[in-house]
């Protein structure tokens, strides 16, 4: 079982380390495929997207006051409210629904 897990450590090492070198020695010369320069250029926001909207959901006991402090969250930044003014609001959302719900 001890043999396997360093197995296991040294494939994620070298998935992760091809995943962030291939492309460096494959891709010489600037990019200059419209769709695949804008596809490259939506990938750091999907991925913390897909990171961040579940543990926002799961980080409370109930998952609507998760999902209540979610759309909060998104309104309030549509109307340019500042990200300290999100961050509390969604807090304050999900203490209270918290609160009604116990």
């Amino acid at each position: 079982m001890q043999n396997n897990v360093y197995i296991y450590i040294a494939v994620m090492a070298a998935v992760t380390f091809l995943i962030r070198v291939l492309p460096l020695t494959l891709i010489r010369k600037k990019i200059t495929n419209v769709t695949l320069r804008s596809f490259l250029y939506y990938v750091p926001y999907v991925t913390l997207s897909v990171m961040t909207f579940p543990a926002i959901i799961e980080a409370t006991n109930s998952v609507w006051s998760g999902v209540a402090a979610l759309v909060t969250g998104v309104l309030l930044a549509y109307f340019g409210v500042s990200l300290f003014g999100v961050a509390v609001s969604a807090c304050a959302v999900v203490f209270l629904i918290e609160l009604i719900i116990l």
